[in-house]
């Protein structure tokens, strides 16, 4: 037996030997991935891919995992490649297989989970930590190491499309929920003793990327990246050991971030501690070259990106190439920068198990582990956790004596409206629709160049398409909508439906019906918000971008018109930025958040509506007026925006004020909480010290409830300007 072989030896010194062992060719091969388009592995793309592996593998895309209804053909497809890949390998090293992770895998029968601001709403790292849990043991239940989540990424303008991605605004709250979740992902091994490694994007400074566009520059100078961006980052690697890191699109300080090396040897490998593995966003590298105007040619990309501790290429060979290769073969480059990132590649798959157990766990094992009964309670909990009622005059919860309730909007009779980016059902959207817009993906770059049917006033893909329905029922063939579980949870109340208006645009064609009906009923429950998902059916998600954070036309002057009618108005908000409205705010008698809370969603609402369950969420946010006030964030620097001072400038723009409508950390209950008996057991304490702080909370309403707890601190007089209040 090799001592590459023996899992006796350590992870790093098995990673040693292998290294020695393998030529130029096998060494490169580890550097880079392939994405297998089409699971059906017909003769032509199983030998391109045979081919593309003939010196092993470092990565393989799971992407396309999404496409198989069945989890016994997800099994046996994995099973298919690692053999192809174990077999081209003369040192029969096995490929990683990565998934997405961020609300559940794309695997038939997954269990899936809110969106991260949806999350971040529930301010419960406990909660998140089984998330993980839940996540990890699913994918690795199909041989899949390495997820790619928690995203980490601080998100502070809603103009952006991927802000439901993210935690908060907050660097403290995404740090406690990205740690809890890393834990989860890296604590458990599978039945066999696979382990999974978390891979967290996209570092750093993403979401401060210029105009609140999709991998612009960002300009983002270095306390504001340390102290903000990367708190999260630095976290989750010296409190949950996070081994994996995906850099962003954007450019920073005049360099790509995937190929910077003050990025991600000197700030993350050096100062942060990093020392797991560092993978490409999907093209990152090339974009390098290709979009953003540096270096010579691809190669050259290659090399600054393996230079700056850019370790594997995702997800197929564009930089990693040929040519770099042959570099390093004559002597043009040296090849222990090659040796260096293969080294880390090695240890990594020594570490996860990988040799010892490549595979999905055979069917009948795998049905034991893959699904837990407590599984969609979890998500059920979360969901419930994540909603946050931010405007009510008693209209909720919803009384016994109201006997006629008319529902009015698109997302009630549509389950799929449940569900956000980066969900199974999002990413299956993407693929049926015109055009698609997430990076690394669609064949036209993303570019969405083809005639459609549009909502009017909009570039959004209407999608009344019986496909879209379809794929809902297909991958979550119970999943209430929330019409479903309203009627399931009031029998005996009378409830009509009627969609009155479209997710995006000016449509008003749909008004008429759906004011009579509000006429009708005792109350009215309008589901607001767009389309928070993938591609041109999306009014948000990767690359959906917005100088809009508003809602629509048609659903802001549909409130007017109800209104005018007097019957109750309770507005439910399904979206992935959050809901902001002059019209609600002046005329819904009751406004909730809904975020985008998946396949419980619809359940955990009613139960909500109906007072059998108490809000506690609270917003991880500020919500702007409008996109002028973009960014908007509590935590700003003494004597800026809302704290400027008298004597600097005007307390409030000229035609909107520089508060958010709704501020960071708020949410209504049922009940009331009061705060008394605050306790510091010391006045004084040294930088490395602590102090224990106290206070009692009671529920001094009739109802139970659960409140979330916020501390802040300020340091009014520093040596460097500090945020007017920190949580």
């Amino acid at each position: 037996m090799e001592k590459y072989e023996n899992p006796a030896f350590s992870p790093e010194e098995r990673a040693d030997d292998l290294l020695g062992k393998l030529s130029l060719e096998e060494k490169m091969a580890q550097t880079v991935c392939i994405y297998p388009m089409g699971l059906i592995m017909r003769r032509d793309s199983s030998e391109m891919y045979r081919e593309a592996c003939r010196n092993g593998m470092g990565s393989i895309s799971c992407m396309e995992m999404r496409d198989l209804t069945d989890p016994k053909a997800v099994a046996e497809y994995q099973r298919k490649m690692q053999t192809m890949v174990i077999e081209q390998s003369s040192h029969h090293i096995p490929a990683i297989f990565h998934m997405e992770g961020v609300c559940g895998g794309m695997i038939a029968g997954n269990t899936s989970f809110p969106a991260n601001i949806g999350r971040g709403s529930g301010w419960d790292p406990a909660l998140e930590k089984e998330i993980g849990e839940i996540v990890s043991r699913q994918e690795k239940c199909f041989g899949i190491s390495q997820i790619l989540a928690p995203v980490l990424d601080v998100s502070r303008d809603s103009r952006m499309g991927r802000q439901a991605e993210s935690y908060s605004e907050d660097p403290a709250l995404a740090a406690a929920l990205g740690s809890a979740f890393t834990k989860g992902i890296q604590g458990q091994t599978r039945s066999d003793g696979l382990r999974a490694d978390a891979v967290a994007k996209h570092f750093a400074g993403f979401h401060n990327s210029q105009g609140g566009i999709h991998g612009a520059d960002s300009l983002t100078p270095p306390r504001l990246m340390e102290e903000i961006y990367c708190k999260p980052f630095q976290a989750a690697i010296t409190e949950a050991g996070l081994r994996g890191v995906m850099p962003c699109y954007c450019t920073i300080n005049g360099e790509a971030a995937s190929t910077s090396y003050s990025l991600l040897t000197e700030l993350l490998r050096h100062r942060l501690g990093f020392d797991g593995l560092a993978v490409s966003d999907y093209t990152g590298i090339a974009n390098a070259y290709n979009e953003q105007g540096l270096y010579e040619s691809l190669a050259d990309a290659g090399l600054h990106a393996m230079q700056a501790g850019m370790d594997m290429e995702w997800p197929k060979k564009e930089a990693y190439n040929d040519e770099l290769m042959g570099w390093f073969a004559d002597g043009t480059a040296d090849v222990e920068i090659l040796n260096t990132v293969v080294r880390r590649i090695l240890t990594a798959k020594f570490r996860m198990g990988l040799f010892e157990h490549p595979f999905a766990l055979p069917d009948d094992v795998r049905a034991d582990e893959f699904q837990h009964a407590e599984d969609k309670a979890v998500s059920k909990r979360t969901a419930a956790q994540s909603f946050v009622l931010l405007k009510n005059n008693g209209v909720l919860p919803i009384s016994k004596s109201v006997k006629k309730i008319a529902v009015v909007g698109p997302h009630a009779d549509r389950a799929r409206y449940l569900f956000g980016g980066y969900t199974h059902i999002s990413m299956k959207e993407s693929v049926c629709a015109m055009a698609c817009s997430i990076a690394g993906i669609d064949e036209n770059g993303g570019y969405i160049t083809k005639d459609y049917p549009k909502y009017p006033g909009t570039q959004v893909q209407i999608d009344d398409a019986p496909i879209f329905e379809q794929i809902t029922d297909a991958i979550k063939p119970s999943c209430s909508s929330l019409l479903e579980a309203l009627r399931a949870s009031l029998p005996d109340c009378e409830i009509t439906y009627t969609r009155g208006y479209p997710i995006a645009g000016t449509d008003e064609s749909g008004y008429a019906e759906a004011l009579a009906a509000v006429q009708d009923a005792d109350l009215c429950l309008l589901t607001l918000g767009g389309r928070y998902s993938s591609s041109s059916v999306s009014t948000m998600g990767e690359g959906v971008d917005s100088t809009d954070i508003n809602l629509p036309i048609c659903q802001e002057h549909f409130i007017r018109e109800a209104a005018k009618l007097g019957t109750p108005l309770v507005g439910l908000h399904f979206d992935g930025r959050p809901a902001s409205s002059d019209a609600a705010d002046e005329l819904l008698d009751a406004l909730v958040e809904a975020w985008a809370p998946a396949e419980m969603g619809g359940e955990a609402l009613a139960d909500m509506l109906t007072g059998k369950v108490n809000f506690s969420g609270k917003l991880p946010v500020s919500v702007a007026y409008n996109a002028g006030q973009e960014p908007i964030y509590y935590n700003h620097p003494n004597g800026s925006a809302w704290h400027q001072g008298a004597s600097i400038g005007f307390p409030e723009y000229v035609n909107c004020p520089h508060t958010p409508r709704y501020p960071f950390g708020f949410g209504l209950s049922y009940t009331t909480f009061a705060y008394d008996d605050l306790q510091l057991d010391r006045r004084e304490v040294e930088p490395d010290g602590t102090v224990n702080i106290s206070v009692r909370v009671t529920n001094t309403g009739s109802v139970a409830g659960t409140e979330v707890v916020q501390l802040y601190l300020r340091d009014p007089h520093a040596s460097m300007v500090r945020p007017n209040m920190e949580l």
